[in-house]
């Protein structure tokens, strides 16, 4: 069987905007992420609940989606991190503390590399290299299993240029921007690759599921 290389649960606004361009420590997506992401975090199967309760519906389906079958991620240097140009602290280790939620290899695409480490079960690989490069290296690490393009915008859209996309569930949360990184002017930009399945969510979100023609 093929492993597929999949987009999951990647949120975007009513005008395609994925994150803010101002992105910091402080401000991980470069915006305030409460209105984009509330969906997932209402669901019962929430990684970060704390609480009980949550919806079992069609927003917590995809929550628990996330993970199945996944066994690397590929992701951008800005996903990883805040920094730019030659690392500087390379006691930074990323956004999750000590207990990163990916819980495969991860390779992380970026012009500058760094030595691989390890948080719990969780391995970081830093690789300066094209698409299909990074995902023959991903698939080997996976054994077996499908690799998970986890974004940024500009890293999942090196990887629809490049062809290379199976499947994509993308979150459009009901709102507007204006301004930032921008994944698509419309959905139906990717229709002559893609079949698409629109399903609405009573949560306000529209689930966008692509997969190859």
């Amino acid at each position: 069987m093929k492993q597929l290389l999949r987009v999951q649960n990647f949120n975007v606004s009513s005008d395609g905007i994925g994150a803010g361009e101002h992105q910091s420590l402080e401000c991980p997506f470069g915006l305030d992420p409460g209105r984009m992401f509330a969906w997932a975090g209402a669901t019962a199967s929430w990684p970060m609940r704390t609480d009980p309760g949550g919806s079992r519906g069609l927003d917590d389906y995809f929550t628990r989606d996330y993970a199945r079958n996944i066994g690397a991620e590929i992701m951008g240097r800005n996903k990883f991190g805040p920094h730019r140009g030659p690392w500087s602290d390379l006691e930074w280790r990323g956004w999750w503390g000590d207990e990163p939620p990916f819980r495969t290899p991860v390779f992380v695409m970026t012009h500058h590399e760094r030595p691989s480490f390890s948080l719990s079960d969780t391995t970081f690989h830093f690789v300066d290299s094209d698409p299909a490069t990074i995902l023959e290296q991903a698939r080997e690490a996976a054994q077996g299993k499908d690799v998970r393009l986890g974004g940024g915008v500009a890293t999942i859209r090196q990887f629809l240029d490049a062809d290379l996309v199976d499947t994509m569930h993308v979150a459009v949360s009901p709102v507007k921007l204006g301004s930032g990184l921008q994944l698509w002017e419309s959905p139906d930009d990717l229709l002559d690759r893609f079949h698409l399945e629109v399903v609405p969510s009573p949560s306000g979100v529209t689930h966008h599921l692509f997969w190859r023609k």
